[in-house]
């Protein structure tokens, strides 16, 4: 846990990277995932953000679209998948008044993960610092030490998200065609059709 276990936060310089051993890692979005991209308004949607918010953060470098950044202004951004996670965790920070500077190095520290571990992480928050636990027990001690207010278990995210997306629309990062998001509704229905057919 980062402050109490070894006496650093998010907010501070040196915080170290470690994984969560919990919550369980939820699987990948989908197959291909990686080679979509969702424009500004579908990130907006599923990380339950304003247009106005993503414009601002994505000006201010606080998260930028990871799959294509906007060149002037006919260039739309697009946000991968795991932009979007970050989205709503922001938001959620955000809602609970965490300062926008302690923000920034959480969202730092988030970037710095690999796609498991960040689905692994698990951030608390007294409301002016953010910690990341690393296991069950370090969420306890954090609690019973009086600093932890609320929690945020990115693999419960990431799953919101998850959810999110298969309902909206996607872009092919290669093509720009634009498809649905994959729904594993979607797939058996085709499947039911083949066997049919």
């Amino acid at each position: 846990m980062r402050s109490t276990g070894d006496g650093v936060a998010a907010g501070d310089p040196s915080w170290p990277e470690r994984a969560s051993a919990t919550p369980p890692v939820p699987s990948s979005t989908a197959p291909g995932e990686e080679t979509l991209g969702y424009r500004g308004p579908t990130a907006c949607a599923a990380a339950g953000i304003t247009y106005r918010q993503l414009d601002y953060w994505a000006r201010t470098g606080l998260v930028e679209p990871g799959v294509r950044p906007a060149h002037g202004s006919g260039t739309p951004r697009l946000y991968s998948f795991r932009d979007v996670v970050v989205l709503k965790i922001v938001k959620r920070l955000l809602d609970t008044g965490v300062s926008l500077q302690n923000i920034r190095t959480a969202v730092q520290h988030l970037r710095s993960h690999g796609r498991t571990d960040l689905a692994r992480l698990t951030l608390m928050s007294d409301g002016a610092t953010v910690y990341e636990c690393a296991s069950p027990d370090e969420v306890v001690d954090l609690l019973q030490g009086g600093q932890g207010v609320f929690g945020i278990a990115v693999g419960v995210v990431w799953r919101d998200v998850q959810g999110a997306l298969s309902q909206l629309h996607a872009e092919r990062v290669d093509t720009g065609e634009t498809v649905t998001a994959y729904h594993p509704d979607d797939e058996l229905a085709r499947r039911r059709r083949d066997r049919a057919g």
